[in-house]
């Protein structure tokens, strides 16, 4: 079986296309052969040495993907066997085939391509629990998205939109403004420099956005903060880029909220993750929620696909194809 092996933390220049050994189904498990795998920030931070830090060299990246199932463990209902299904977090999904835990797997329906159940699952569920959970987004509420044109930020405008709000989106080009417009962003901001706060006030109307999305790093983190209004929601997400550095409560301006936001809080239980996911395919189904897919490469070209993602020259979801 051929997959994406990295021996050493560093650059895409250390992901390697290696021979592995064939995976075997374990009690509770599922063998799946992978038509398609998602491509996230999280695995640039695992080839970085910033994750996964525990799990031994030499090892296999990516947690997301779609596929057709092959065969089961002792303990799964062998009716699994031959149907589609897609998985959130199964560390070696850069690869053809995988062993999952029977409770990580969900199936796809038929209205479900394989490519948008792979690209879906884990910034889908990231955005879900975004604007429906951390934050729950009232009709009329502004909020300030970051990375708009992202495969995230994408998905993150469109439910926000769908639940009555307004958005305002910041990208770092003005190629991706189009993209961000596309998913229903109001307003777009061009900046790369965190210099946004005083042109997000203005377009909220002048008291500030009740809700700031916020994965970019500590760059923009003080940037967000003056952009909020009073008693308004910091969402902060995602620590491949750093956080904030240590902070003092009291300091903090204008009685606002500030979390850490964590996808599988979302999806704690089977039942939860399963609900969640149903949720999404069903906006899907019904045109309500696009999937931009990005960019589509060879699973043996994996090391190109993250240096694509790191320049920041891509928008929506970037996918492998074993």
């Amino acid at each position: 079986m051929k997959a994406v092996v990295m021996n050493r933390q560093g650059g895409p220049e250390v992901m390697v296309f290696a021979e592995r050994p064939e995976p075997v189904a374990g009690p509770g498990e599922v063998l799946v052969e992978i038509a398609a795998a998602g491509v996230n920030f999280m695995d640039t931070g695992v080839r970085r040495g910033l994750a996964w830090t525990d799990m031994p060299n030499p090892k296999v990246l990516g947690v997301e993907g779609a596929g057709r199932l092959l065969s089961v463990g002792a303990g799964v209902d062998p009716a699994w066997v031959g149907r589609r299904v897609a998985w959130v977090y199964a560390p070696g999904s850069y690869a053809e085939r995988i062993s999952i835990p029977v409770d990580a797997i969900v199936p796809l329906p038929d209205a479900i391509d394989d490519r948008t159940g792979a690209a879906v699952m884990m910034q889908g569920l990231t955005a879900s629990h975004f604007a429906t959970d951390f934050h729950p987004v009232q009709p009329g509420e502004v909020a300030l998205v970051h990375a708009a044109a992202g495969g995230l930020g994408l998905l993150l405008t469109q439910i926000i939109k769908l639940r009555g709000g307004h958005v305002i989106g910041r990208v770092s080009h003005a190629d991706k403004v189009a993209a961000a417009r596309e998913a229903g962003a109001d307003h777009v901001i061009v900046d790369t420099e965190g210099r946004f706060a005083d042109e997000a006030v203005r377009l909220s109307g002048g008291d500030g956005v009740h809700v700031v999305y916020d994965g970019s790093g500590p760059k923009t983190f003080h940037a967000s903060l003056a952009a909020l209004r009073r008693s308004g929601t910091f969402c902060w997400y995602g620590p491949v880029l750093g956080g904030p550095g240590p902070i003092d409560l009291m300091s903090l301006p204008k009685s606002i909220k500030l979390g850490y936001a964590v996808f599988s809080d979302h999806v704690a239980t089977r039942e939860l993750l399963r609900s969640r996911v149903a949720r999404l395919f069903d906006w899907i189904a019904a045109g309500a929620l696009k999937v931009r897919i990005g960019g589509v490469y060879p699973l043996a070209e994996a090391a190109r696909a993250h240096a694509d993602m790191e320049s920041r020259r891509t928008t929506g979801k970037l996918l492998l194809i074993p």
